[in-house]
């Protein structure tokens, strides 16, 4: 257990980097800097300079696409490491199936890896590595709160339903802003905030909503028109006014029985909802989008650190009852 409660907080802490470094590497359009799988130009370890037909290869772009595989695959051993010392310490029971999900977890999100290398960056594909990378985190923050056997306060009768709610909605937030990111639609309104284009140039266009389909084209195989690429954006603005709204009542909710909780939630808030007005009005700067992606990571550990805790209050009072 020593060795657990020393390194499940720091591997929650290395998957916050692989997401931070995921991030970087789709700003900076690196996503394809090498276009196999698992090596690079076919070579397993570091990158040639020229690929295979003698050309000169992008170096930057693929040494970004490499560092992030291997910070990632450094995680990837952590993690097994710590499912074989969950399973095989007696006083970590709790945490086996837990850890054993979280293996099981790795091995789904290596695969989603591969194919956005191998489907050219579908958007969908992207979105829903994003979404694993933010579950292994936030599972490795549940994991790690279980090992030191943190507590809060107790919860608000309302507080973990509500909770959960929100999080849903947050996670339909975060998987908008991965639908803006991998589309490339993060300037489709320009820069201005909360208008959305000129007046009246919005309508509403279902067709960069549709799965499975190829990066810049429709489920016909068209372009994207800019009105589609405007209805994604338009639609992450429309999700984070909702989810505001929703962790902000969450936080007042919250406050009588928890101050602490409810006034990090709080600050997160308006620390995100202002990153992400920021960025769209000064035009996408990389240092500031790459912390909106940790941002929306710091929500789920906020919420990967509450809920537990919280439910674990809530059975104490059932049994005090």
């Amino acid at each position: 257990m020593r060795a657990l409660r020393l390194l499940l907080p720091a591997a929650a802490l290395f998957a916050l980097l692989v997401v931070t470094v995921g991030a970087y590497t789709r700003l900076k359009d690196a996503g394809l800097g090498c276009p196999d799988w698992p090596g690079c130009y076919g070579q397993l370890v570091g990158v040639p300079e020229l690929d295979a037909a003698g050309t000169p290869i992008d170096l930057e772009k693929a040494w970004i696409e490499v560092a992030h595989r291997y910070v990632a695959g450094a995680l990837g051993l952590l993690i097994f490491a710590l499912a074989v010392i969950a399973w095989r310490t007696p006083a970590a029971r709790r945490l086996r199936w837990p850890a054993a999900a979280l293996v099981a977890l790795l091995v789904f999100q290596a695969g989603l890896g591969a194919l956005t290398v191998t489907e050219l960056l579908q958007p969908a594909i992207v979105t829903a590595h994003l979404l694993g990378g933010l579950a292994i985190f936030g599972l490795l923050v549940v994991l790690a709160t279980q090992a030191l056997e943190l507590r809060t306060a107790p919860p608000a009768k309302l507080g973990r339903p509500a909770a959960a709610a929100a999080l849903a909605l947050l996670v339909m937030q975060i998987a908008l802003g991965g639908w803006v990111s991998t589309n490339y639609a993060g300037l489709a309104c320009g820069a201005q905030w909360p208008a959305c284009g000129a007046p009246g140039a919005l309508e509403f266009d279902a067709s960069g909503f549709a799965p499975g389909r190829e990066l810049g084209r429709d489920s016909a195989g068209a372009p994207l028109t800019q009105r589609a690429l405007m209805s994604i954006q338009w639609a992450h603005r429309l999700g984070s006014y909702l989810v505001a709204a929703a962790l902000a009542a969450l936080a007042l909710l919250l406050w009588r029985d928890n101050r602490i909780a409810a006034a990090t939630l709080l600050a997160l808030l308006l620390l995100q909802f202002g990153i992400g007005v920021y960025i769209v009005m000064k035009a996408l700067p990389l240092a500031a989008s790459l912390f909106h992606n940790t941002g929306a990571a710091l929500l789920v550990a906020w919420f990967a650190a509450y809920l537990p805790a919280a439910g674990a209050a809530a059975r104490a009072a059932r049994e005090k009852t």
